[in-house]
C-alpha cells in the first residue's frame, strides 16, 4: 500500500518512504566521501578513479591498476621520489548520438592516480606492462631495502 503526502499548495505525489534509488545513492555517496573517493566532478558529471592494488615481493613492490576500455596509448606512468603516478583518459567512442542513448553506466574521461609508495624503488629499473584492461608496474625495491644473508663464521 503506498502511502500519499499531503501537500496543501502543491501536487499530490506519491509518497515512498523506502525508495530504493534514493538509499541506494546516499549509501554510494557516504562510501565515497569515507574512502576520498570523488563522487562527482565541479562540472557535474561523474569522476572515474581505476581500481588499484599494491603489494610486495622479494625484490619488486607491484602495482595492478585495472584500465578496462582504455587504450594502452592513452596512459602514462611517471614516478617522481616515493609518489608513483598515473594518468589516462578512457575515450567514449561510440557511434550513437547522445540524443539516442537509454542507459549508460560507465564512466568516461581523464583520470589521474597518484599512489605514495610504502618504500625506496629504484626508479631507473621501473617496467610497466598492460594485458587485458590490466597495467603492472613492477618498481624494483632499493638496494638498502633488500634483505641481505649474513653468513656466520665458527670459532
Amino acid at each position: 500500500m503506498a502511502m500519499e503526502r499531503w501537500r496543501p499548495f502543491g501536487t499530490m505525489d506519491r509518497w515512498e518512504p523506502f525508495r530504493v534509488s534514493d538509499i541506494q545513492s546516499e549509501v554510494n555517496r557516504l562510501f565515497d566521501n569515507f574512502f576520498g573517493r570523488p563522487a562527482a566532478s565541479a562540472g557535474g558529471g561523474r569522476t572515474w578513479l581505476p581500481s588499484v592494488d599494491m603489494y610486495a615481493s622479494k625484490d619488486d613492490v607491484v602495482v595492478s591498476v585495472e584500465l578496462p576500455g582504455v587504450s594502452e596509448k592513452d596512459v602514462t606512468v611517471s614516478i617522481t621520489g616515493d609518489l608513483l603516478t598515473i594518468k589516462g583518459e578512457r575515450r567514449f567512442e561510440n557511434e550513437v548520438k547522445e540524443q539516442d542513448l537509454l542507459h549508460v553506466e560507465r564512466t568516461y574521461g581523464k583520470f589521474e592516480r597518484m599512489i605514495q609508495l610504502p618504500m625506496a624503488v629504484q626508479s631507473d629499473r621501473v617496467k610497466a606492462t598492460y594485458r587485458d584492461g590490466v597495467l603492472e608496474i613492477k618498481l624494483p625495491k632499493a638496494e638498502e631495502l633488500k634483505p641481505k644473508e649474513i653468513k656466520i663464521d665458527l670459532m
